[in-house]
């Protein structure tokens, strides 16, 4: 019969802790006006998802957007390559405040 052993094994020298590296995806940087934004809703583990986008825009102009929408809207979010996520059903409230911004929507 084999010997059978449990437990970690601690006598090995490498860990493997590298995080893997994110999709770097290469798009034409566009205007506000240029842009003809989308809204999606969904249900995530029971909460509610908008997402908005196809934002063709840096990822600092993202994160500010990001900023000001969370700080209007009371809510968290996320940014998912090209799209910015919200936790809620938020649609109308946050099409005025992109309205407001110059944004164009479909």
């Amino acid at each position: 019969m084999k010997n059978f052993q449990m437990g970690a094994k601690l006598y090995i020298q490498s860990h493997d802790t590298k995080k893997e590296e994110k999709k770097v995806i290469n798009y034409k940087i566009e205007s506000k006006n240029n842009h003809q934004l989308i809204f999606h809703y969904e249900k995530r583990k029971g909460k509610d998802v908008t997402l908005i986008g196809r934002f063709y825009i840096s990822l600092e102009d993202k994160k500010d957007l990001l900023k000001l929408l969370k700080k209007k809207l009371a809510c968290g979010g996320s940014i998912d390559e090209e799209f910015i996520q919200l936790q809620g059903k938020i649609k109308d409230k946050s099409k005025t405040i992109l309205l407001k911004e110059g944004w164009k929507f479909k």
